[in-house]
């Protein structure tokens, strides 16, 4: 393939045909300001701060939209490219409220960044401010439409990575709005609340509902013993909160940290997690051996369970019946924790820590009581920990490492893998393989359902049946591998499907930016974690050993189902 040559500030750079300016530019070292691109999408150049000057062109061109041609004489830094840049980020500026000093995203604002990168030292220009309301009818998710910036991202993520439009550009000229359809609350569409939209909104118009005055609330109270959960992914990505690199395993930290907060019990979801393995195992085993509805769905990711209610609802049998672990956590903190410990389930507050914005909705589902009692009380995301160990003054980086409490923190490497694409599904072959087969696996890892590839495919030889699994991560890749089922294109037998690129640790509370190359890092993370830690297989987690043992008698018996699974609801699509 012949490369196309192009001069930029004085510099020939050879790219491949079809590279834009604004990639051109990267590989020679040059920084172009953006505020709508999107590596992983394409885009419109809605922004107009990456002009530069193209000679012979008859105008400044945006960097993002242009392709680099041969013979392309490119300059990014004349005065007239300067002074469009500043003028435009002003005009952007002219209408969005000046609120920086309490904003959620002070200091982690991509518009607060690009106005000192800029140079705009001052606000010339004042604007009429957005009629919009700010828009809290969703669990999870707040829009702030005075806040948005009309870069379209949020838009661009839910249509083109997601697949689902729950948002798009409404009305004309000065009342444009990115919202719902026919201005409805977004609590009243089909959101399926994945929050990946506010993980690329580079303000603070769409982001997470902050919940954290609960949490400070519950931990001053002396009446309740407050516990907590922590999702496989956040060990891997908590630190970037702190600076750290992206991928850095602070496991330890974390459990300090949460001490340091007041937290009675600091407990691991990957136990429950193992837990959720062992019930899910033994369900596609019974499906199996029983002529059940097949191919088995994993349940564990809320925001594709809410996708499936509404957009292939006749799919709904072939969900497992398991509950998240989030959720079998906190039926099981308020039932069997509290019975071990002695403790009134009525002063037990139940707080997840989650990569996850989605969670939060899961959490509010009127199915997620089966303890007597709301199973999880609050959900934190990523972000929110970050914030409340700030405002409690923790050097997080100087902590100690400490270890989880017994015996709802004890847990496997396959608990741990939950959080990367392809981690569910490997955990699940490691104990459906040794339950079916009797025999000790001589490889723990199945690669082929890991890393990044949209949809990955594989067989495993279980005593002479072959088990046909596919693994799909962003609901864009679940749409493929469901149409493909419901036109009876493919044939499998067990399914992994996560919500969000990447699995969990590309959530839409994880600390941003997030790109390909930071879910690379944090995955990597999640497999080192796996492979340090002594017991690498679900069913052999002694805690869950002794909770059957001690409490629900046997997978999928009577106690278990009442407990750790559940039920789903079609929804309307529009």
């Amino acid at each position: 393939m012949s490369l196309v040559t192009l001069t930029i500030d004085g510099r020939q750079v050879q790219v491949p045909p079809g590279t834009t300016i604004l990639a051109a530019a990267k590989q020679a070292g040059v920084k172009i300001p953006t505020l709508c691109y999107l590596e992983e999408l394409n885009v419109i150049g809605a922004c107009r701060l990456c002009l530069v000057q193209v000679e012979g062109a008859r105008a400044l061109v945006a960097a993002c939209v242009t392709r680099a041609a041969e013979g392309m004489v490119v300059h990014t830094n004349t005065p007239a490219v300067r002074h469009a840049r500043r003028l435009n980020l002003e005009l952007i500026m002219s209408n969005h409220p000046q609120e920086c000093l309490t904003c959620l995203r002070n200091t982690s604002c991509e518009l607060q960044q690009l106005a000192a990168e800029l140079g705009v030292g001052e606000i010339r220009l004042q604007g009429e401010m957005s009629p919009y309301e700010v828009d809290d009818s969703s669990p999870s998710i707040i829009r702030d439409p005075r806040k948005c910036v009309l870069c379209r991202r949020c838009v661009a993520v839910c249509e083109k990575v997601q697949g689902v439009s729950a948002i798009a550009v409404q009305e004309r000229g000065f009342d444009t709005v990115v919202a719902p359809a026919f201005l409805a609350p977004l609590g009243e569409v089909n959101c399926v609340n994945c929050g990946q939209c506010s993980l690329v909104c580079p303000t603070a118009a769409i982001h997470e509902r902050d919940e954290t005055d609960k949490v400070w609330a519950a931990l001053a109270d002396p009446e309740k013993h407050v516990v907590v959960q922590t999702a496989p992914a956040v060990r891997v990505s908590i630190g970037e909160m702190f600076g750290l690199e992206p991928g850095s395993i602070v496991t330890g930290k974390l459990v300090a940290a949460l001490r340091r907060l007041g937290f009675d019990k600091v407990f691991d979801t990957d136990f429950s997690a193992d837990l959720t393995i062992v019930e899910e195992g033994n369900e596609l085993i019974h499906r199996l051996q029983n002529g059940g509805r097949l191919p088995l769905i994993t349940s564990c990711s809320p925001g594709w369970i809410k996708f499936i209610e509404h957009f292939y609802p006749n799919l709904l049998p072939n969900l497992s019946t398991c509950k998240s672990p989030q959720q079998m956590f906190g039926a099981l903190a308020k039932t069997y924790y509290a019975q071990k410990e002695g403790i009134d389930p009525a002063r037990i507050f139940v707080v997840s820590i989650m990569p996850c914005t989605a969670k939060k909705y899961e959490a509010g589902r009127p199915e997620m009581n089966a303890s007597g009692y709301r199973d999880v009380d609050v959900v934190l995301t990523t972000r929110e920990l970050g914030r409340m160990l700030k405002q409690a003054g923790i050097d997080f980086d100087s902590l100690p490492e400490e270890d989880y409490d017994a015996p709802l923190g004890i847990s496997t490497g396959a608990g741990v893998i939950f959080g990367a694409t392809g981690g569910v599904m490997e955990a699940a072959l490691r104990t459906a393989y040794e339950l079916v087969t009797g025999a000790t696996l001589v490889s723990l890892d199945f690669v082929e359902v890991r890393g990044l590839e949209g949809v990955k495919e594989a067989s495993v030889n279980l005593a002479g049946t072959e088990l046909k699994v596919a693994v799909a991560h962003g609901l864009g890749n679940a749409r493929k591998i469901l149409d493909a089922v419901v036109n009876r294109e493919r044939e499998y037998h067990f399914i992994e499907i996560m919500c969000c690129p990447g699995g969990c640790i590309g959530g839409g509370g994880q600390p941003a930016p997030v790109d390909n190359e930071i879910r690379a890092r944090r995955i990597a993370a999640i497999y080192q974690v796996d492979r340090q830690m002594p017991l690498r297989k679900s069913h052999e987690n002694p805690a869950v050993q002794a909770l059957y043992r001690e409490f629900l008698g046997e997978p999928l018996g009577h106690k278990s189902h009442e407990l750790l699974h559940t039920h789903y609801t079609p929804r309307e699509r529009f």
